[in-house]
């Protein structure tokens, strides 16, 4: 897999992350509209509402391309002989346990979802894993950990979910320690008009549909649809990870462009 670090986009580039922005990103994304509660509290409600469903729909959704993304993203954390892994918004614990099957000694699951975290926790029992992860409740914008603590941070699809994303980047930056690597994997808008017709169409279309058949909040797959859309991406994001502290930042996109492997490291 190659590893190129894009920092200087065609004109091309930016004119559709130009486009993008006064499209997509004037408004934040919360799942339910009508409520007054704070986007935390609502994506920590959501997803205790879909944490019996969310793995298999999931699978379905993505064509299980998911589980290739998230391979690439452990291939190069497990590269840096990590001993102490903290992987937050880790949901069901997918990335968790598959950091552990590959040899790294000590992991923290952390997420809002107490739902998400049982199922999670239900998983990692079933592999035998209990004495290599454990899962807790936190706040990825409030970490309980003290500074220094962790050779590297994974995200899997949870920094658009932040409510406060440079707060919860600056955290992640203070508990890894001093050349400690962190890890994202996320969606991106492709920018191969052909290609993004089809993502946009599976986005505003397939997802929110799947969603509403089989899953008891229908609100949910809509706001995931929504949040992937309009968070910042490619070169974008690599400016907020520069911006908040990150040192060698780079972008490595993944499937046509449809989601992206950020990393960065601290100095």
């Amino acid at each position: 897999m190659s590893s190129k670090l894009l920092l200087k986009p065609s004109f091309a580039d930016n004119t559709l992350l130009s486009l993008h922005k006064r499209l997509f990103m004037s408004k934040p994304v919360v799942p339910y509209k009508n409520s007054e509660a704070s986007k935390k509290k609502q994506v920590q409600k959501m997803f205790d509402g879909i944490s019996g469903e969310y793995d298999d729909l999931n699978r379905v959704i993505t064509f299980g391309i998911d589980l290739k993304w998230r391979r690439n993203l452990i291939r190069q954390i497990v590269q840096s002989n990590p001993n102490r892994v903290l992987d937050v918004a880790t949901g069901t614990g997918d990335l968790a346990i598959e950091l552990a099957q590959r040899g790294v000694p000590e992991i923290t699951g952390l997420d809002l979802s107490p739902g998400m975290l049982e199922i999670g926790k239900d998983k990692i029992k079933y592999q035998g894993l209990g004495t290599h992860i454990k899962m807790v409740i936190g706040d990825s914008e409030q970490l309980s950990f003290e500074d220094n603590t962790f050779d590297a941070v994974t995200v899997a699809f949870g920094v658009r979910n932040f409510e406060n994303l440079k707060m919860g980047l600056k955290e992640i930056l203070r508990v890894l320690k001093p050349g400690g690597l962190l890890g994202i994997l996320e969606t991106s808008v492709p920018s191969n008009p052909i290609v993004k017709m089809g993502y946009m169409l599976h986005s505003n279309l397939l997802l929110p549909g799947v969603g509403k058949l089989f899953s008891k909040d229908g609100n949910a797959y809509g706001y995931l649809s929504k949040s992937a859309t309009k968070f910042p991406y490619r070169s974008d994001f690599i400016s907020i990870l520069e911006s908040v502290g990150f040192i060698n930042c780079k972008y490595e996109s993944q499937t046509l462009g449809v989601a992206c492997l950020y990393f960065g490291s601290k100095l």
